[in-house]
Formats: structure tokens, sequence, C-alpha cells
């Protein structure tokens, strides 16, 4: 009988290797200097040279960087070891962690700057799906 195949932490790979690659384009940026063409008028531009888009002079998009380098270790690990407890929940931690901040960042922009980036956007949904992954394995993974 063949070990039952846990998807998930595979899925979570690719989704956080999204995020990476979307942070990594606004980290190329800013390192130029330049603001990235957006498709929403003039969104990226105000939230992105907002003074709310560093915290303690390190930009946001870094730290999201190793929130999703991160993601991709810890997916990783599970992918070797689905059923441990730790990695499983240390997951579903960090995922919903990882949301919240992307929901507070995206009521911040709409609220406070006025302005939504759509790269911040595609982060948060990356999130999203991130965390509804996290959970899937937490289910799928229950009964084991």
């Amino acid at each position: 009988m063949q070990p039952k195949v846990f998807l998930a932490p595979f899925y979570i790979i690719a989704a956080a290797l999204i995020g990476i690659g979307d942070t990594l384009y606004l980290a190329y940026f800013h390192i130029l200097g330049i603001v990235p063409s957006c498709a929403i008028m003039d969104g990226c531009e105000k939230v992105l040279t907002s003074p709310y888009s560093n915290f303690y002079d390190v930009p946001l998009a870094y730290l999201g960087l190793v929130y999703y380098v991160y993601m991709v270790c810890l997916a990783v690990l599970l992918a070797f070891d689905p059923t441990s407890k730790g990695l499983r929940w240390g997951m579903m931690l960090y995922a919903t962690i990882g949301l919240a901040f992307s929901i507070f960042f995206e009521l911040f922009q709409f609220f406070v700057i006025g302005a939504l980036c759509m790269y911040c956007a595609i982060s948060a949904t990356v999130a999203l799906v991130l965390f509804g992954l996290a959970l899937w394995h937490i289910k799928s993974t229950k009964k084991i």
C-alpha cells in the first residue's frame, strides 16, 4: 500500500514563489529608486512613496520577501514530513500572521493613504491563498 501524498505543501511552495516574485519585483524597483508602473492610476506611486512604505527604514517589500522565503522553507519541511504536528501548526500560525498583516496593510492603504497598490493586493491575495492552503493541510492531516 502506497503512503498518502499530501499536496498542500507543494501548493504552498507554488503560492509562496508567486509572493517571492511579487516582492522581488518591488525590491528591485526600490533599489533602482523608481516606482514600477501600475494599472491602478497613481495608486502604486502613492503607496510605495508614502512615509508608511518603510518600517524603521526597511521597505515593506523586503519584509514580505523574508516572509515568503520562510514560507517556502517551512513548506519544504512540511513536504518531507506532512504529519509533523509542530510543522503543521507552525505553518498555520505563520500563514495567519501573514494574512492578518496583509489585511491590515490593505485597510491602511485604503483608509489612511487613500490609494491602493496592485502589487500589495497581489501579495495580500497570496497571503490569503497561503492561509487557505495551510488550513486545508491541517484539516487533511487531522485524522493522522
